[in-house]
């Protein structure tokens, strides 16, 4: 039986945590598929052909990880590849208390859902899309925490607009 891994998110950039996680996921499961998600609820830097572009991109040379797109329930869309698992990264407890909640409503809807969860490396418990975005937007380095396609998709969209106010909200703030 082939093994299928979803990995979701919203990859707002995709940073080197999320490359690492789904690199190891795919030494686990015959199969990953990194689902770019396109209808969140949060506000999003790049649009969907750009988020799925930068993922391509990262994974362009690994043989059993591939890209695409998706709305709605993960739960669907899992059903829908016929993929088993989903799987998230964890870099601190309060990921495992939203990881766990959504993991609980997810087999509601589908008592098959399965969640597997990887600590993140040691080196990458700061990292969020969040963090890089912020960064970036002030014109701070982010190379150390993103691919060099990404980084340069970050100085493209941020060039000329430091200190300009984004319709970006932050969760904790670089700014001080």
């Amino acid at each position: 039986m082939t093994v299928k891994a979803v990995f979701p998110g919203t990859f707002d950039p995709i940073h080197f945590g999320h490359i690492d996680i789904a690199r190891r996921a795919s030494k686990l499961f015959d199969e990953v598929i990194i689902g770019v998600y396109n209808q969140p609820l949060k506000s999003l830097l790049f649009t969907p052909e750009e988020r799925i572009k930068m993922v391509e991109l990262a994974f362009k040379d690994d043989q059993n990880i591939r890209v695409t797109g998706y709305s709605g329930l993960t739960v669907e869309f899992c059903k829908s590849i016929g993929a088993q698992v989903v799987v998230r990264g964890l870099r601190v407890f309060s990921d495992f208390e939203h990881e766990f909640r959504m993991a609980l409503a997810n087999q509601r809807l589908d008592p098959n859902f399965e969640l597997i969860a990887l600590i993140t490396r040691e080196e990458h418990t700061f990292l969020s899309s969040t963090t890089v975005r912020e960064i970036a937007s002030l014109g701070g380095d982010v190379s150390s925490m993103v691919p060099a396609h990404v980084d340069e998709f970050l100085k493209s969209r941020f060039q000329g607009k430091q200190g300009e106010s984004l319709k970006m909200s932050f969760m904790t703030s670089l700014r001080d």
